[in-house]
């Protein structure tokens, strides 16, 4: 029997098949949690992580990790923590092989005090990520199973702060500024 490496459950970026060389991802459900933004001392800008949260669910990709070494993911994910979910998540893969996220811990969060807020640029590409995923449905779905928000966000498109960033089309960004809104998210032009 072929064994089946480790595989990894991306809730952001790693939707979007354009951050990273992941060619076996797949779509996935991870039950009992819930997306947040948080903000770190080991990071300039706020970040997606996830905490527990019984009887809701969100939607991400999984992955396969190359030659089942976690160092390069582990390199990508700094200021996270990898936490087995393999009990909580559904997909389509028989047998079912161990599966891991990346949450930030504790300890990294940053008090109310940091100011450090969410890239556009970051959540431009996460939200591209959904849609070309999920469809439009997947996009509002992320608003809505994302917490945090009331952190606010940078708009810095212009001069882009996230390292994967890409250029959005107008029909993107003309959607993605409708989310903001609605989520009733402040939006702010220049860092605090």
């Amino acid at each position: 029997m072929t064994q089946i490496p480790p595989h990894f459950f991306g809730f952001g970026s790693l939707v979007n098949l354009g951050t990273h060389i992941y060619s076996d991802a797949r779509p996935a459900r991870l039950s009992g949690w819930r997306r947040t933004w948080v903000r770190s001392n080991a990071r300039p800008l706020a970040f997606l992580s996830v905490t527990r949260a019984p009887g809701h669910a969100i939607d991400g990709l999984m992955a396969a990790v190359p030659g089942a070494d976690w160092a390069a993911l582990d390199e990508r994910e700094y200021c996270y923590v990898r936490v087995d979910v393999s009990g909580e998540i559904s997909h389509d893969l028989n047998p079912a092989p161990q599966v891991a996220l990346y949450q930030v811990p504790e300890e990294n969060i940053a008090p109310e005090s940091c100011q450090n807020l969410i890239p556009l640029s970051y959540l431009d590409v996460v939200l591209r990520g959904y849609a070309q995923v999920f469809g439009e449905a997947g996009v509002h779905d992320f608003m809505a199973s994302t917490d945090g928000w009331e952190v606010g966000i940078l708009d810095d498109r212009a001069t882009p702060g996230y390292p994967r960033h890409q250029v959005m089309t107008a029909a993107e960004l003309a959607l993605h500024d409708r989310l903001i809104a609605e989520i009733g998210a402040p939006v702010v032009t220049e860092s605090l």
